[in-house]
């Protein structure tokens, strides 16, 4: 693993306690200085305390949106590296967060290498691979309802009647992690 992250400050947005904390240790093991955050106020007051040059972003923080954090982030400190990294992915999210300005997108469990590449690199991998098989019908329900939910800045009652279902069955829907396909 490259030590080109050394010394270098990090902000850390992530609600679930022990993810966040684990992920901290880890980084402070290869001398990354993290800042850890709870929510999109803590997160903003650290980032202008600090003036982070990386960051990791979960996508969904409690009730709020990291992509609404993204932009903050972006209009405090230009030059910050963002990554999100989220159990909740989507393509509709992979798209706003980078063009948000966040340099990539992870889904979690990621590793500690994979997050480390992450920060660092700045251009896409040609040499992905991609898959033949379509999504399943329920990856597409999760992928509608993300592009149905972007489109509605989040509101949830506004995606639920532009897509003529109750806003309680769209709330469980949400709660749901994605499938995988």
């Amino acid at each position: 693993m490259s030590n080109k992250l050394a010394n270098k400050s990090l902000l850390l947005v992530d609600d679930d306690d022990v993810f966040r904390e684990t992920l901290a240790r880890a980084l402070e093991r290869h001398s990354i200085v993290v800042h850890g955050a709870t929510d999109i106020a803590q997160a903003l007051s650290q980032s202008s305390n600090h003036t982070p040059e990386l960051g990791i972003i979960d996508l969904c923080i409690g009730h709020e949106s990291g992509l609404q954090l993204i932009k903050q982030l972006i209009q405090q400190n230009p030059d910050i590296r963002l990554v999100v990294l989220t159990g909740f992915a989507s393509i509709t999210t992979a798209i706003e967060a980078i063009k948000l300005g966040a340099k990539h997108y992870l889904t979690k469990p990621a590793s500690i290498d994979e997050i480390f590449e992450a920060l660092q690199s700045d251009a896409g991998n040609a040499d992905i691979s991609t898959k033949a098989q379509p999504m399943s019908v329920r990856k597409l329900e999760w992928e509608h309802i993300q592009k149905v939910l972007a489109e509605h800045q989040g509101n949830i009652s506004a995606a639920a009647r532009s897509m003529g279902m109750h806003r309680r069955t769209l709330q469980r829907k949400l709660q749901k992690r994605p499938v995988k396909d």
